[in-house]
């Protein structure tokens, strides 16, 4: 006979397995973990994210998550504000982050372009790059989109925009395998990316 699970207790499952790299054994797990703790864990988690939902935004400057208007790196002085590095997401920012190599200050796309997927240059922050990039306070722009044909387009996108501006355009090296991902690359790796960089012409 088919075993079935007690509907709360099934949705709570169901809702685990909606989420990234979790399967139907480890949503299991899960679920069991919520219930075998006490009702006050379960209660602070469930304030955790609805506070984390409610209280999580884009930084208005560079997209970066933040609970604040504008996030730490871009308030922070010890930044250099004449460099900005592009990424596609906060996670690849994240790993950049992660080498403590790089100083300047970031500006986070939403994506890559990607027509296939219906993503088009409108529907990624490029718009509010230029704008920062018009100020005449940018000097170099680093250009460390995924090494795929999604972030490859991309780059080569975006510099066809940056070059008219008179400004330094590099792009990360390639010890970032190709069809890779910055946000699974080792902090090595993107040290010697970002330090190996290229101008481009």
């Amino acid at each position: 006979m088919y075993f079935r699970y007690a509907k709360p207790l099934a949705k709570l499952i169901e809702e685990f397995s909606k989420m990234p790299g979790i399967g139907p054994k480890t949503a299991q797990r899960l679920a069991f973990y919520i219930l075998k703790n006490p009702p006050e864990e379960a209660a602070n988690l469930a304030k955790v994210i609805i506070e984390a939902k409610q209280k999580i935004k884009e930084c208005s400057i560079c997209g970066n998550i933040t609970d604040q208007e504008i996030c730490e790196i871009c308030q922070s002085s010890s930044r250099d504000k004449t460099i900005i590095c592009v990424v596609e997401g906060v996670k690849d920012l994240i790993a950049m982050e992660r080498t403590g190599e790089y100083q300047g200050v970031y500006h986070v796309l939403g994506g890559a372009i990607s027509p296939l997927d219906g993503i088009e240059p409108g529907d990624l922050r490029i718009e509010n790059l230029i704008s920062r990039l018009k100020t005449g306070e940018i000097k170099e722009v680093i250009l460390a989109t995924n090494p795929n044909i999604e972030g490859e387009v991309t780059a080569s996108y975006l510099n066809k925009l940056i070059q008219p501006l008179k400004i330094k355009v590099t792009r990360i090296a390639y010890g970032v395998p190709i069809g890779g991902s910055l946000e699974f690359a080792d902090e090595v790796t993107l040290t010697q990316a970002l330090m190996g960089r290229q101008e481009i012409k």
